[in-house]
């Protein structure tokens, strides 16, 4: 565990910087939507998504250091997508991260305009890679089209739809596994396929990292859903039991806790079977699968 912590240290701090040099400064005009997007994207957060693309870059042994800018614009989708989450039209949550979300600081609508910006800016960020990184204009078109499919319609905002149109309906397994690989699991598939492509990766390496993307992210959800509804509120950063509240399907719903927690351990064995081509350079995708499972928060 000190080693992922080490890591995870390591990646969290390089990340914050490039985010605090991407995003527009706080005092640029319009001022409230700048401080706003910077809100709820620095100072917080986990920074996973950053950390898996980092992970597949140095597991086909690419230059992590070329990674920098794709991680930080990963993390801008990740909460341009949380931004919206979080207003009254979908979940309605008034606490992330442990502090007050952005449409409770700075309204709806500038919290509206600042998940879209954050979007936005992800893939300015994104083109400014082969300037930036010495990325190659090639691999970049390749990284923006994961990304955008990964956060579009076939992808995050897909699954977010099919979560609201199912909720206080009857679910079947079928239809939560879609929520679940679309709303959560696709920005992870795109952060480690896109890390990947940065590093270099071969058809056989992608197509393995890919393999582990998928268990990957549904190992993380399904623990998401047994801590919303058993978790502790404070270490979260958020309310618990929203789920319910909310009528949302999940897999203690579905399954029960015990059976979501033997399934959460059976995906976290799909990832590492994944991983098994690999050398000791992909041990950081090794302890992040073992830790997604023993996350409290």
């Amino acid at each position: 565990m000190s080693f992922l912590h080490d890591e995870w240290s390591r990646a969290a701090e390089k990340v914050e910087l490039i985010l605090a040099e991407a995003l527009p400064a706080a005092d640029a005009y319009p001022e409230v939507l700048h401080e706003a997007m910077r809100y709820s994207t620095l100072g917080g957060g986990k920074r996973l998504r950053a950390l898996l693309v980092m992970g597949a870059c140095a597991a086909v042994g690419g230059d992590v250091s070329r990674a920098a800018g794709l991680a930080a614009a990963v993390e801008m989708i990740h909460a341009s997508s949380l931004i919206h989450d979080d207003l009254p039209c979908l979940d309605d949550d008034d606490l992330r991260r442990g502090k007050p979300t952005n449409h409770i600081v700075f309204g709806e609508a500038i919290a509206v305009l600042a998940g879209d910006a954050l979007l936005t800016e992800a893939f300015a960020e994104l083109a400014r890679m082969p300037d930036k990184y010495g990325v190659s204009p090639e691999v970049t078109v390749r990284i923006v089209a994961e990304l955008a499919q990964g956060a579009g319609s076939r992808g995050l905002l897909g699954g977010q739809a099919v979560d609201i149109l199912s909720a206080d309906q009857p679910c079947d397994e079928e239809t939560l596994r879609y929520i679940h690989t679309h709303k959560t699991g696709a920005l992870f598939r795109a952060a480690l396929r896109s890390g990947a492509l940065l590093g270099g990766a071969g058809a056989a390496e992608l197509e393995a990292l890919t393999r582990y993307a998928e268990w990957f992210g549904l190992a993380f959800q399904i623990t998401d859903d047994i801590l919303d509804a058993v978790g502790d509120a404070e270490q979260l950063g958020k309310r618990t039991g929203r789920d319910e509240y909310l009528g949302k399907q999940t897999y203690p719903r579905l399954y029960g806790l015990e059976r979501s927690r033997e399934m959460a351990r059976e995906c976290v064995r799909h990832c590492l079977e994944a991983l098994q081509a690999f050398s000791d350079r992909a041990e950081l995708l090794r302890e992040l699968a073992g830790f997604v499972v023993q996350r409290s928060f």
